[in-house]
């Protein structure tokens, strides 16, 4: 695996597609968390966050990316803990897991716009396979479409708290602007892997993010890891 992965802070670009799923605590799978966190839960449900991402040219790299979070509680604010992570570049994996403790792995992952003849506009194929035809134990096979799409630009600042030996948990900030859009998912994953939870539910929330600037990681500013 190279080790030649680019320092924080990345300067990422392109479109993603993220949907809230508001689950009940008991269907999730018992994923290690870091110490000080917690499940933000409410009436015995808490929520999860799947992000599928095009990374495109013109960013600190490109690649294509699943990352399924959870909303954690973290001291006295709300943060997110990447818990499943899939990315096609080995660039990114190597640097996701040295730099923040991001739990990537390799995968097949489609991004992309669906061009066939009937499919509207704004309609995004969306794909993961880990494995072998027969053999894929973490598949996820979905399509996004736009419903309305909203004017200007967003902008978004969060954090992930992630497991990082040695030492404390690490604090990641993200910064985040792109036009938006609310939109509609379908997706089904493979029973026995990750992401079966979602089979037949719908998320309570899907927008899309385009033409994004995303910096992920500290940037040697003060409040570098205070960003909420």
């Amino acid at each position: 695996m190279p080790a030649d992965f680019p320092p924080e802070p990345w300067l990422l670009r392109g479109d993603m597609y993220a949907s809230l799923w508001w689950l009940p605590v008991r269907s999730l799978p018992r994923w290690p968390l870091p110490s000080e966190v917690r499940p933000l839960v409410v009436a015995g449900r808490c929520v999860l966050v799947t992000f599928w991402v095009d990374y495109q040219p013109g960013g600190t790299l490109t690649y294509r990316e699943l990352l399924v979070a959870l909303v954690v509680r973290h001291r006295r604010s709300v943060a997110g803990t990447a818990v499943a992570v899939w990315v096609d570049d080995e660039r990114s994996l190597a640097g996701g897991r040295a730099l923040w403790g991001i739990p990537k792995e390799l995968g097949s992952l489609t991004v992309a716009p669906a061009r066939s003849a009937g499919r509207k506009a704004g309609q995004v194929r969306l794909g993961l396979s880990t494995g072998s035809p027969g053999h894929d134990t973490a598949g996820v096979r979905g399509v996004y479409r736009d419903l309305v799409r909203l004017p200007g630009r967003i902008r978004v600042r969060g954090r992930l708290v992630q497991r990082h030996d040695p030492g404390e948990p690490r604090q990641v900030p993200l910064r985040v602007t792109g036009s938006p859009a609310l939109g509609r998912v379908r997706l089904a994953a493979a029973g026995a892997g990750p992401l079966a939870v979602i089979n037949g539910r719908r998320p309570f929330l899907t927008v899309s993010l385009r033409d994004f600037r995303f910096a992920v990681g500290r940037t040697g500013r003060a409040d570098g890891e205070t960003d909420t």
